[in-house]
């Protein structure tokens, strides 16, 4: 597992983008890991699927909420990373409202949840592997701070927990 001080490791995640007022998508663009990360601070904030009830009800809103003082903090960008393909992720961009705010990176195929050895096998529950449930605080593409909840849990992933790091 990926641990603090460590480097983020290759990998391509994937974006989907639309054209403001017709919908039509620009996409889905991939997201070098290493070269979006590079002398930025980033709070990334991985979780085990798109419209799943916590992850919609608390994970992602906590982060929309908390934008102007993760900025404020010194985040240049907020990144949530899930197993699901961009286009998902782009319809629940919208569902969230996180235009301007989070950018929502797709894990297609986990590559990136098993490079940095945070999967979640949910294959008993017809899910398959997904990402753990944590949080990360990436300056220029080194680890500052991990955060990996518990089975089932949601306490040290939330942006709160984020932005008392980010102020550190």
């Amino acid at each position: 597992m990926i641990k603090v001080g460590d480097s983020l490791p290759a990998a391509t995640l994937m974006e989907y983008s639309e054209v403001e007022g017709n919908g039509c998508s620009i996409g889905p663009n991939p997201v070098d890991v290493a070269k979006a990360a590079a002398g930025k601070t980033i709070a990334l904030f991985a979780l085990p699927g798109a419209f799943t009830p916590t992850c919609s009800a608390k994970h992602v809103p906590g982060y929309v909420e908390k934008f102007n003082e993760l900025k404020g903090a010194g985040v240049d960008e907020i990144w949530c990373v899930s197993v699901n393909d961009a286009f998902v992720m782009g319809a629940w961009a919208r569902d969230q409202k996180t235009a301007g705010k989070v950018r929502m990176l797709g894990d297609g195929s986990a590559e990136f949840s098993k490079a940095v050895g945070l999967t979640l096998d949910l294959t008993a529950r017809g899910m398959g592997v997904r990402s753990n449930r944590y949080s990360m605080l990436i300056k220029d593409g080194k680890v500052a701070a991990l955060n990996v909840e518990g089975p089932g849990k949601f306490e040290v992933s939330d942006a709160g927990t984020m932005l008392a790091q980010a102020k550190g």
